[in-house]
């Protein structure tokens, strides 16, 4: 970084867009294979909180690759950068007072530790969709299972490309056995009981 670029503080705090929101801003990290459900359960709490009056944003997978990471591939590094980007940008999120969701296969365990060193303790909720790969499999309308395992798609993660699974995520919640509702609730029930939204 050029020495020639300085942060500019604004006069407007975070703390005052999050009293001016009735809520406080944070990261909620969904995690998890492809097909896990990482981008359903993501926009069902979004409705929830939004419904409550939360600022909201969900930043998608799919839908980030398509302008602000349109210049990656899936190789690790690609990935790490893809991550790194995202985590970049939920961390301004969080200061302009919005509840940032976001719904990456993050398949790296530094990757997402990386972000959660970017924000201050308490601001990065890690929710691990728990979903075993037969289940993903079952799920994958895309075909993009059977492409990585006839060689058509490398780099495929949980296929020919590893997901590391989180060790001690804030929450877990089983994609592949429980319902939408039920996880769904799951996530919303811990943030109440954390003082992140009101009940």
């Amino acid at each position: 970084m050029t020495s020639d670029i300085h942060w500019h503080h604004s006069r407007v705090t975070r703390s005052m867009r999050e009293r001016r929101n009735g809520h406080r801003s944070f990261i909620l990290w969904f995690t998890g294979l492809s097909g896990a459900g990482k981008s359903t359960l993501a926009h069902r709490v979004e409705e929830i909180l939004f419904e409550r009056g939360c600022r909201t944003y969900v930043f998608d997978g799919d839908n980030v690759r398509h302008g602000l990471c349109a210049d990656l591939g899936f190789s690790a590094a690609d990935r790490s950068e893809n991550i790194r980007r995202i985590g970049e940008m939920s961390k301004l999120f969080i200061d302009a007072g919005v509840i940032a969701l976001t719904a990456f296969i993050s398949p790296f365990r530094r990757d997402r530790q990386q972000v959660r060193a970017l924000v201050e303790p308490g601001d990065f909720v890690e929710v691990f969709c728990d979903a075993p790969l037969e289940v993903c499999e079952e799920r994958d309308v895309k075909g993009l299972y059977q492409k990585a395992r006839q060689g058509v798609i490398p780099e495929f993660t949980g296929i020919s490309s590893p997901y590391e699974a989180p060790i001690a995520p804030e929450i877990t919640v089983h994609t592949g056995r429980d319902s939408l509702e039920h996880c769904a609730h799951q996530v919303i029930t811990f943030l109440e009981q954390h003082r992140k939204i009101q009940s």
